[in-house]
């Protein structure tokens, strides 16, 4: 996806442990993943919302 192999990514992990220490490291995961989770959803109902104008206006040049 971003071209990072394995190397790249344990060192990624190394400098988390470094800067959050081991016992927040899960709670930064997961505030993570939830930021991820939620900018995807928000970008498919962004797309929907999009899709749902163009058809209208589609159908409005029709008339």
């Amino acid at each position: 996806m971003f071209g990072l192999g394995v190397p790249e990514l344990i060192l990624i992990l190394v400098i988390g442990l470094v800067i959050f220490g081991p016992g927040k490291l899960p709670g930064v995961g997961k505030a993570l993943g939830q930021s991820i989770k939620e900018f995807k959803e928000a970008n498919k109902e962004g797309e929907a919302a999009e899709q749902k104008q163009l058809a209208s206006a589609d159908a409005a040049e029709k008339k």
